[in-house]
């Protein structure tokens, strides 16, 4: 009897009203977003969210580019029944060509140019380019893949876009996402060079290759400064996702091997003025040395004096 009562209690036992054995079995659970809007007397805007925005100010331009390289450290597992995406370059600009990437829990798109079917293949990894005014179609003559597990999409949606996503069953650890300068080829009777985009795991070594992008040029030049993201999304899995409670940390930019000379760093968290990537309040960017750290919880009423604010890194002093 003793034994029953105890597992009793266990069953029964809460903190702030979610089953401690459904903590146990989801370390990134949280009441609902719109329990805790609700509780809070908010309202919510539309998904995407995103609830933390980082910017790198650059001292310059990086002429001459050839790499990307950014490391970024989950500290649990996330389910994918959650919609997380962990954009370690959120917006980038080569020769003023824009482009994203990173890991996501949920990542869909098309099997082949010739099967548009949308498919989803949970934790993965994608890698995207817009076209050079968003307005003009983006084929996938633009998209080289990896594998056969790879998915694709060039669509209008977000602004024309060309994309390759590539399964990979990410967890907590520390990841290193980059982007590489690769051959160079003739299109439209004018030069056009690949970029491949690469997943490394710091823990095991392993090196997933998501797949490559083409960009018109043969020279280029990476912007004055550098972004990074964490999102909440929508998918037609999952059109509503929950907001997971987790820590990532971003590390310093590393360009062309080395880490890039900066003016200042700051965060950005969007409100309604934003507009579509307006997001509740629900995360917190700090500096841990040289990184910037984001804590994604339970949401809260943010000080507007706060949307932005400065963040102190320390770089680490080379041996």
């Amino acid at each position: 009897m003793r034994l029953m009562t105890s597992l009793c209690f266990l069953c029964l036992a809460s903190v702030g009203g979610i089953p401690s054995l459904a903590i146990a079995d989801d370390p990134c659970k949280q009441l609902s977003p719109e329990e805790m809007a609700q509780n809070l007397g908010v309202d919510l805007p539309r998904r995407p969210w995103h609830v933390a925005n980082i910017w790198w100010h650059f001292e310059d331009s990086i002429k001459n580019f050839e790499s990307l390289e950014m490391e970024i450290t989950i500290d649990r597992d996330i389910p994918d029944s959650y919609n997380l995406y962990v954009s370690p370059c959120g917006s980038a600009l080569i020769n003023g060509l824009q482009f994203y990437g990173g890991i996501q829990t949920n990542i869909n798109g098309w099997i082949s140019e010739s099967e548009r079917t949308r498919v989803h293949r949970g934790h993965g990894v994608i890698f995207s380019r817009w076209s050079s005014d968003k307005k003009t179609p983006i084929g996938l003559e633009h998209v080289r893949t990896a594998g056969d597990d790879c998915l694709v999409e060039s669509a209008g949606y977000e602004g024309e876009f060309a994309s390759v996503r590539r399964p990979f069953r990410w967890k907590k650890g520390t990841y290193t996402w980059s982007i590489t300068k690769a051959d160079t080829m003739e299109q439209n009777d004018a030069a056009s060079t690949w970029f491949t985009c690469r997943l490394k795991d710091q823990t095991s070594g392993e090196v997933l290759e998501v797949g490559s992008l083409l960009f018109e040029g043969e020279q280029f030049e990476f912007w004055n400064r550098h972004s990074a993201f964490v999102e909440v999304y929508s998918t037609a899995k999952i059109p509503r996702s929950d907001i997971p409670k987790v820590k990532v940390k971003f590390g310093w930019p590393r360009i062309n091997g080395e880490k890039v000379k900066l003016s200042r760093t700051s965060a950005f968290y969007p409100d309604k003025a934003a507009g579509t990537t307006s997001s509740p309040d629900c995360a917190k960017i700090h500096a841990e040395g040289e990184a910037c750290v984001v804590e994604v919880g339970a949401l809260f009423k943010r000080d507007p004096q706060q949307r932005r604010h400065a963040i102190e890194l320390v770089p680490e002093q080379a041996n």
